[in-house]
């Protein structure tokens, strides 16, 4: 069933909004103040054509914008757009009865994203390999992606080849690209197990095309070159599939911020540390005390820090925050400063026992407002102070939005 709706607000997803009798209907690709034709089912819809365009309508930049599920928003005018970014984060911030200063978003340039989570998969047509289509399985056979640095989208040809090398059926499997200093770095999840003959022609193959690391499911099939990425002035060497900031300028900032507000400490805890994107920078001024729940990323950090340069010390310690967060006595007994970056699901656990800390810098970096908003409340019920939230859009026209949050705790007076 179609109908004509009129679109009021951008939802938390990016959608259009229509108030309608029978309650709120989602649009995606749809604009506040237009009126459009939709395919109506249920509470979501389809939208079909626009009857009255927004003024803030633009022509998207890519040719799959629509059809890929990467994008929501590549449609809208940029100012607008950066607004209704930050104002996710003020909105999540007050939901809590934060009412704390928030920067204006930082920006985020096309052609910037460093990594990229492809779908692939083989069929008798082919290879298909891009992104799925919005709430599906369907893979969008992607020819461009102007969120992509040109070094990834360039090799679209070569990991087609790739793939076609490594799938050993036809069901679809993760392809994770990641550019680093030395090429691309591969991490194949699912693809199946190379074998024999199967194997060495994958080898020979990822030599002659220049890419710096193959792996599948963890396990390092070829490495012509360590795959290296740099943490300010420190290089890493990260494992197979890691998780690293979507956009290294991005990641910039965030150390940069990061590294003022903890400036006057002289040691420091780094929770949730991966391969050490704050602590290799923090170690410059003063201690650091890296804990991750991930073995094989922390002892990239460690592996990192022994062959660095003009560190202070660095340790390591792997421990499931989650499981086990570190305690207020162990912070009151060694640290003046923290920073942690968990991931989505926040870090509720640990928040409360910082909240309980004499620990006086806090920075608290998150890929999600909601949680983040959360964890502020109750680092501020436990007697910190906001003093800076700042916006940074590493994740250009999703919904997707990344923030740090610098906050203080007054010293006891004896």
């Amino acid at each position: 069933m179609s109908g004509i709706l009129t679109i009021s607000r951008l939802g938390a997803q990016g959608d259009g909004i229509a108030e309608t009798g029978q309650g709120q209907v989602f649009v995606p690709f749809a604009l506040p103040g237009e009126k459009v034709n939709a395919s109506l089912d249920g509470k979501k819809a389809d939208l079909v054509s626009v009857i009255e365009p927004s003024p803030l309508r633009v022509e998207p930049p890519c040719r799959h914008f629509g059809d890929c599920g990467g994008c929501a928003l590549q449609h809208l005018e940029e100012t607008a757009y950066r607004e209704w970014k930050r104002e996710k984060l003020v909105e999540a911030l007050r939901s809590k009865g934060l009412e704390a200063p928030v920067d204006d978003l930082v920006p985020c340039q096309p052609h910037t994203r460093r990594r990229a989570a492809f779908t692939a998969r083989t069929t008798d047509k082919g290879v298909l390999l891009g992104f799925n289509a919005a709430l599906s399985h369907r893979i969008v056979d992607v020819e461009e992606c102007p969120l992509l640095l040109p070094s990834i989208v360039d090799s679209l040809p070569l990991l087609r080849d790739l793939t076609a090398l490594i799938a050993r059926s036809f069901k679809p499997f993760r392809l994770n690209v990641t550019h680093t200093a030395s090429g691309l770095d591969v991490a194949a999840e699912g693809s199946g197990s190379l074998e024999g003959k199967a194997r060495q022609a994958v080898v020979e193959f990822v030599v002659r095309s220049g890419l710096a690391r193959l792996s599948i499911d963890g396990e390092i099939i070829v490495e012509p070159k360590k795959p290296l990425i740099m943490a300010g002035e420190v290089a890493v060497l990260p494992p197979p599939g890691a998780f690293l900031q979507a956009v290294a300028e991005a990641e910039t900032t965030m150390a940069g911020l990061v590294g003022a507000h903890l400036a006057k400490a002289k040691r420091v805890a780094d929770l949730f540390a991966g391969v050490g994107t704050f602590a290799l920078r923090l170690a410059r001024n003063g201690e650091v005390h890296a804990v991750e729940g991930d073995a094989a990323a922390i002892a990239s950090l460690d592996r990192a820090y022994r062959f660095g340069e003009g560190l202070k010390k660095v340790t390591v310690e792997k421990r499931d925050l989650f499981v086990r967060p570190l305690t207020f006595k162990e912070l009151d007994a060694t640290f003046d400063g923290l920073v942690f970056d968990p991931p989505r699901a926040g870090a509720e656990d640990q928040a409360k026992q910082i909240a309980r800390s004499q620990v006086r810098f806090v920075a608290a970096v998150s890929c999600n407002p909601v949680t983040l908003a959360r964890d502020l409340r109750i680092l501020v019920d436990g007697g910190y102070r906001i003093t800076r939230v700042v916006p940074v859009d590493q994740f250009l026209w999703s919904p997707h939005l990344e923030a740090v949050a610098l906050l203080e705790k007054p010293r006891k007076r004896r």
